[in-house]
């Protein structure tokens, strides 16, 4: 499928596609047409950027995800892809405990006035 295809049934932008692209996250081929530069990309392509976009919002950076996908097709362990994430954890559930406590106090700051 085509960039314009792909935009559409993603539901991100070709500029967003593009990004994905040139920092090795989305894969695509050239077309095959000598008189053009389209490129193609997967069927998978739509649900592998659903992906990128729920990873990113979970707090994944570009390198980890390139650290994730990197270990995933094999290039290395998989335990690197491992301990990023079990590391992007660590970090949200130390922030999570934070809030909680940060909670804690202005509520007992609240009902103190």
């Amino acid at each position: 499928m085509r960039i314009g295809e792909l935009s559409e049934r993603s539901g991100l932008t070709r500029d967003t596609i593009r990004f994905y692209e040139r920092n090795g996250l989305v894969c695509s081929a050239e077309s095959g047409s000598q008189t053009n530069s389209y490129r193609d990309y997967p069927e998978s392509a739509p649900e592998h950027l659903r992906m990128l976009v729920e990873a990113r919002e979970a707090g994944l950076s570009i390198a980890d995800l390139r650290d994730i996908m990197t270990a995933s097709k094999g290039n290395c362990a998989p335990e690197a892809g491992r301990r990023v994430l079990t590391e992007k954890i660590a970090e949200l559930e130390s922030r999570a405990a934070q809030i909680q406590r940060s909670i804690a106090f202005l509520t007992r700051v609240r009902d103190g006035l």
